[in-house]
């Protein structure tokens, strides 16, 4: 691996637009679900750090996308990492589930880019990354699981594209 590999991880941001609010009994399941998922989270190989609001263990009062959107700011090592999370432990079963308490999104909900290792992802920065995603589709500067791109490539994108464009 390169310096380059090494010294970059992986951001991600997922929104997701509720059916009810927080507090409607169709929304006690996926909000038990919240404590154990994020310390399923917290301890994975490979986790580095989550967005939690300011006195709370989560993020769910955050509303930066609209009044009914939840938002998941983290960082990982790897996209290795974070997919086994993911797709590999108990957030599965949240995923199964999602269509009892989430709106179905017709647009990327999901989006992925690389950071330097230790700067941790402004809410700010990360809904430009999502809103890049769905005006230009899938590039270095902002990809998904499906779609996605290295650190070397997302590194060398940024050294050819002028600042101020994605």
């Amino acid at each position: 691996m390169t310096a380059s590999v090494h010294a970059a991880r992986l951001a991600q941001l997922n929104v997701a637009t509720l059916l009810y609010p927080l507090d409607d009994p169709r929304m006690a399941p996926f909000v038990e679900m919240l404590d154990p998922v994020h310390t399923a989270a917290d301890g994975a190989p490979g986790f580095v750090w989550r967005l939690v609001e300011e006195g709370a263990a989560d993020a769910t009062a955050l509303r930066p996308a609209g009044e009914n959107v939840i938002i998941n700011l983290t960082v990982w090592e790897t996209p290795e990492a974070l997919w086994e999370f993911t797709y590999r432990s108990g957030h599965l079963e949240a995923m199964r589930r999602r269509r009892e308490w989430f709106e179905r999104h017709v647009e990327a909900h999901l989006v992925l880019w690389w950071v330097p290792a230790g700067h941790l992802p402004t809410v700010d920065e990360a809904l430009e990354r999502l809103a890049d995603l769905r005006a230009n589709g899938p590039s270095p500067n902002a990809f998904t699981f499906t779609s996605s791109y290295t650190a070397v490539e997302a590194a060398q994108h940024l050294r050819a594209v002028p600042q101020g464009r994605p």
